[in-house]
């Protein structure tokens, strides 16, 4: 029988558990953790902090892959981790979602840049090979302030990376990018860390720098979410969406849509 896999870290502002945890769900709603306490992988590389994970699988390899933050905020407070963070994502690759790897550092984030934060893949059509996309604060020559804008690097092995370039810039800062392909079309989720919302966007190519904005009313009058990921249902035929109620620690709360191209999104209770 299938299953939907949902990898997940908890707070590691209460303790040590910035690691890689494991849930499963028949329907893609209803969450069972697995191993216990124990975590599937556990943070030794870097500053021993994972946060963030996300899992692909790649075909040709035929392995998975799971790419996580470097970040452990045990010690410190968010602005010295978004001014003076690691510049490397984490990798850990596995055969059977078993038995996994002691995992790599990949330095990708630009010279300048604060931090390397929540990093996602998504693979390109066009170019026959993974995106990598992840936020980084960032001060630019005519910049006031430093803030968090997307970057991205391309990977035909999640060994090496191209040089990484601006993917993302508006004029509100943005984090937590998440992008899903469906008929033809790239998804483009994100949350606006100015007004604290989730945006969505769509792209016939992966590489544009003219995306077109979807409106969600839902959405767009529902501050408080980030980590925002999109998945497709089959049992209902049906996009999920689901995203952390960071501001009030609600947890993470799903959003059912028929069509992205909608932008209708129904909150579930």
């Amino acid at each position: 029988m299938s299953a939907y896999l949902f990898i997940h870290f908890t707070s590691g502002e209460t303790g040590d558990r910035e690691h890689v945890w494991f849930s499963v769900s028949r329907d893609g709603l209803h969450w069972k953790d697995l191993g216990g306490e124990a975590p599937v992988i556990t943070a030794t590389k870097g500053t021993k902090g994972l946060r963030d994970p996300f899992i692909v699988y790649d075909e040709k390899q035929k392995k998975y892959f799971i790419i996580a933050t470097d970040l452990c905020t045990r010690v410190g407070d968010w602005h010295d981790f978004a001014t003076h963070g690691s510049r490397s994502i984490v990798i850990y690759s596995s055969d059977n979602l078993i038995d996994w790897d002691e995992g790599a550092l990949k330095e990708v984030g630009i010279e300048n840049a604060g931090c390397v934060w929540a990093p996602e893949a998504v693979f390109c059509k066009e170019k026959d090979m993974w995106f990598v996309f992840w936020a980084s604060y960032v001060k630019e020559e005519n910049d006031i302030e430093p803030k968090q804008r997307i970057y991205g690097s391309f990977t035909a092995d999640f060994n090496t990376f191209t040089p990484a370039f601006k993917y993302i810039e508006k004029e509100t800062a943005v984090i937590d990018t998440n992008i899903v392909w469906d008929n033809g079309t790239y998804y483009r989720f994100s949350k606006d860390e100015t007004h604290k919302v989730i945006t969505l966007e769509k792209s016939r190519e992966l590489t544009s720098t003219q995306w077109e904005e979807i409106y969600s009313k839902t959405l767009a009058e529902f501050p408080g979410l980030e980590g925002p990921e999109a998945y497709y249902l089959d049992g209902i035929n049906k996009w999920c969406l689901i995203a952390d109620q960071y501001r009030v620690n609600g947890g993470y709360t799903p959003f059912l849509c028929d069509d992205l191209e909608s932008g209708i999104f129904t909150k579930l209770n």
